[in-house]
């Protein structure tokens, strides 16, 4: 590298401070090519005394073994925990290096790492880098001089999208809602529209595309902020545990998910014209945690589960959709983190946001392509039950041993969500994540909800007598018999808490009662039988589920009828 380009660089990385990335100097092709390498280096978030940002290395020259990257800061940043590098600091200057699992670094490839720092005053971005003791210059990237300047940009993201802005509105699910008696009452309630399949982005069977819904958000949003919710729901092997919801793709198709999937949504997402909106997308429910409780020796092994632990699609399919969709500077990437009734067990906790973490920091993922994460996504947990807690004891048994509870740590969303948030800063997420909880079918009111406690007979009268979740058992999922709406939407409700969404819309069914032919990839699921009497994923109960229902996502009128009813708060 030239003294003059040197020089350069390191001004034009200090101007950069004031916007958190470091840019390159555009030297033309013959000079790139011969830069040893390029270190893009950039502030995701920075509040008053602290800051956390991304780094990736591209290596331009031989293949590496293992590397460490080095840097110095002309303030007192001090790095104070990191991830995916080993990081340590002597006065200003800073050592990354590899960890076992990313110490090779192949001719033209990259790794990234990402760290959290204190400071005071200024937080400029350093100067220069070196690789091994070679100097590398800096990534221009997204917004460096050879790019169109992008005011959205990552470090521009906001800390709660919800916060001051409306949320979509979307008007099919809107005129479905109309349509009922009494649906009127919530029919301008927003709520989060599904990818489910390759052919809904350019809109299938006369439904609105994604560009459709993006056109109207716009003209929605008028002058102000707002955010609209998408469900990136299309893995490939998708739904491994549940044939209600399997998707078009099979177990070993993760590049037609790639291709012909993530990247079409990548690419309308990222038109400039949507870039004042700001795009909540929640990735891949149902997914992950299937490869912690559905997998090896457990009674609730699902072979299908096993195909994909073993293929690592899941896994991959999740990092893609980060890696991808983190890159647009207005999307805000919400993980599927379960609900409190499938990951609260102690044994299923702390291994699922691990393998979130794994999912995070793969194919070119990090965890700055995390927003956050979502729990109940199209699911009935109560959001809070108030009539007895986890510590109660009744009849010389703690809560914990009754037969609702079955040794769980929580009894709720919130609790689940505010404790796994936790759980997941602890494993290396940022520490700044927010938690969506969908509300959209939890609010178990009605004339059978309960007051109070129950009675301290036993523990189990005392929990089954409070309880304002009535399923049979909280394995249960499709199509619930007495389950109400719960919570409006709202920003910021509680401590750790983004939003509470209606991420599932109201009546739109979990899948059929019984087999229905299509052409969607549905398959029939027991679960969603009122006959069917259970499996070990519900400990042998009854299913629950209302009779007549048409496949997943397919509107279910009697359902929402029944949503309304038993709606908590209460519709007026």
């Amino acid at each position: 590298m030239s003294r003059t380009r040197t020089a350069l660089l390191a001004a034009m990385a200090l101007v950069a401070g004031a916007t958190g990335t470091a840019f390159a100097v555009d030297a033309g092709a013959a000079d790139v090519a011969a830069v040893p390498c390029t270190v893009d280096y950039k502030i995701q978030n920075q509040w008053s005394t602290g800051f956390t940002a991304a780094v990736t290395i591209t290596n331009n020259s031989a293949a590496k073994s293992s590397w460490s990257l080095k840097w110095s800061y002309a303030g007192n940043q001090k790095v104070t925990s990191g991830w995916n590098a080993k990081l340590s600091q002597s006065g200003a200057a800073v050592t990354a290096a590899n960890e076992t699992y990313n110490a090779q670094l192949a001719t033209g490839g990259s790794v990234s790492f990402g760290f959290q720092g204190s400071y005071s005053g200024s937080n400029a971005v350093p100067a220069t880098f070196t690789l091994d003791g070679v100097t590398c210059n800096v990534d221009g990237g997204p917004g460096g001089p050879t790019d169109p300047p992008d005011p959205g940009g990552p470090s521009n993201r906001v800390d709660n999208p919800y916060s001051g802005a409306k949320v979509y509105v979307n008007p099919e699910w809107s005129a479905n809602a109309a349509a009922e008696p009494g649906g009127s009452r919530i029919a301008n309630q927003p709520t989060g529209v599904w990818l489910d399949r390759i052919a809904a982005i350019n809109g299938a069977g006369g439904k609105m595309g994604l560009r459709a819904h993006l056109d109207e958000a716009l003209r929605q949003k008028g002058s102000g902020e707002l955010v609209v919710q998408f469900v990136i729901y299309n893995l490939p092997g998708r739904d491994c545990s549940a044939l209600a919801s399997n998707g078009e793709l099979k177990a070993d198709e993760i590049g037609r998910y790639k291709t012909d999937y993530i990247d079409p949504i990548k690419a309308i997402l990222a038109d400039p014209k949507y870039a004042s909106l700001r795009i909540v997308t929640t990735v891949e429910i149902d997914s992950l945690p299937n490869l912690v409780t559905n997998t090896g020796s457990r009674p609730t092994a699902v072979p299908q589960c096993d195909v994909m632990k073993a293929n690592g699609n899941y896994v991959k399919g999740v990092g893609y959709a980060l890696n991808k969709l983190g890159d647009v500077p207005n999307v805000y990437n919400y993980v599927d983190a379960g609900h409190h009734g499938w990951i609260g067990w102690d044994d299923n906790f702390g291994p699922t946001a691990t393998i979130m973490k794994e999912a995070a920091t793969a194919e070119g993922a990090t965890v700055n392509d995390v927003h956050g994460f979502i729990t109940n996504t199209a699911n009935y947990s109560a959001l809070k039950e108030n009539n007895f807690t986890i510590n109660d004891t009744v009849a010389g048994k703690s809560v914990r041993e009754s037969k609702w509870v079955d040794w769980n740590r929580y009894l709720d969303e919130l609790s689940y969500a505010q404790a796994f948030r936790n759980q997941l800063v602890s494993v290396g997420f940022n520490s700044n994540i927010g938690m969506l909880i969908d509300t959209s079918r939890n609010g178990w009111g009605g004339a059978a909800r309960p007051t109070g406690p129950g009675a301290t007979t036993s523990v189990d009268t005392y929990v089954d007598g409070g309880r304002y979740d009535r399923r049979f058992n909280a394995g249960n999922w499709c199509n619930q018999s007495g389950a109400g709406l719960g919570e409006r939407p709202q920003a910021a409700p509680a401590a750790g808490i983004d939003a509470y969404v209606w991420m599932k819309p109201p009546g739109e069914s979990d899948g059929s009662s019984k087999a229905i032919p299509n052409d969607e990839g549905k398959g029939f699921d027991r679960m969603c039988d009122p006959t069917y009497t259970g499996n070990p994923r519900n400990n042998n109960n009854m299913s629950g589920a209302l009779p007549d229902a048409p496949v997943s996502g397919h509107w279910f009128s009697a359902q929402f009828r029944q949503l309304m009813q038993n709606a908590y708060p209460p519709l007026s």
